[in-house]
């Protein structure tokens, strides 16, 4: 009897140690931070600032895990596939979640399958020409590519990629005609743009300000719709090129599985912008040509509607598809 009555009990032992392991507040484990690009990349290097962050707010190590491939959409997928249990955290950027559904099939639906959390903030790009190029301002550029359809060439990190569709639509608010020469990645078309090989290029403060400031590329203007705190003294095009509404920047922020629970959401929300407010990390962005700015996620899907709503009719009219 005694035996049965100890056996009994320590089953129950187990069973209650199992429904309090199932309900114990989460974070109760390590979480994953997918980053969906090789290391050094600047959505890599920013998920990382964010990972340590969350690891010290959140009494749990968050791992970055990185998963390139397919322009962002392997590691973006496995977070849209992952349980919807807070422990699989999406760096996401401009390309896999803005772009990629516009130009491409990616195996998952962003609006379905990813709830946003935190859009970090924003960078601006630039319009950029050698020393001597005949345009030395950014009307005098929209004259000269005027009065010569076609002539001027831009480089681009590749078809359907931020570099490309930011200069096309620029293009095509100004009423501007110019070859794209897409290149596989921004390092090759940077070097072919110092070599000559291209007119010009809108690319972002962490890959070209140091060249801007050694005098390699001069600055024409860049993409916000305001003056932007990392570029003092470059306008923004919309007013310089005279193109009204071309208000348009670069940016990361934080995703999770769709159905992951609102109050881990809203936690991940509270910790990550907490972050975001301090200067430390203000300047850390900065670093990486990043204006802290944070969207929750209603501002944020705000935000993606609003770029899908700008860029799909000029990629529908354009025929603009991923090789």
């Amino acid at each position: 009897m005694r035996r049965r009555q100890a056996l009994a009990l320590g089953m129950a032992s187990v069973v209650a140690g199992s429904a309090a392991a199932q309900t114990a507040p989460w974070p109760n484990k390590p979480l994953r931070m997918v980053i969906p690009w090789p290391p050094g990349q600047a959505t890599d290097l920013i998920g990382r600032i964010i990972a340590q962050w969350l690891t010290e707010r959140l009494g749990q190590n968050v791992v970055p895990e990185n998963r390139g491939g397919a322009g962002g959409m392997i590691g973006t997928d496995a977070v849209a596939k992952s349980p919807p249990d807070g422990y699989a955290l999406l760096s996401a950027s401009i390309g896999p979640i803005t772009f990629a559904p516009l130009v491409n099939r990616p195996p998952y639906n962003v609006e379905r399958e990813l709830a946003p959390v935190v859009s970090f903030g924003l960078a601006p790009y630039m319009l950029l020409v050698r020393p001597n190029f005949p345009a030395t301002d950014a009307r005098a550029f929209v004259r000269l590519l005027k009065a010569n359809p076609g002539k001027y060439s831009y480089a681009s990190s590749g078809i359907g990629g931020a570099q490309h569709l930011l200069t096309a639509m620029f293009l095509a608010r100004a009423g501007l005609e110019a070859l794209h020469v897409p290149f596989q990645g921004s390092g090759p078309a940077m070097a072919a743009f110092l070599s000559d090989s291209v007119d010009f290029a809108i690319e972002t403060p962490a890959a070209a300000l140091a060249l801007v400031r050694q005098g390699s590329l001069r600055p024409l203007g860049q993409t916000l719709g305001r003056p932007s705190k990392l570029l003092p003294g470059i306008p923004p095009l919309a007013e310089a090129a005279d193109v009204p509404g071309y208000d348009i920047g670069g940016w990361n922020g934080l995703m999770v599985q769709a159905a992951t629970p609102r109050p881990i959401i809203d936690r991940l929300v509270a910790e990550t912008e907490a972050g975001l407010a301090r200067p430390e990390m203000v300047e850390r962005f900065a670093q990486l040509g990043m204006e802290v700015g944070p969207r929750g996620p209603e501002a944020y899907m705000a935000m993606l509607k609003g770029q899908w709503e700008m860029f799909g009719p000029l990629i529908r009219q354009m025929g603009i598809r991923a090789e």
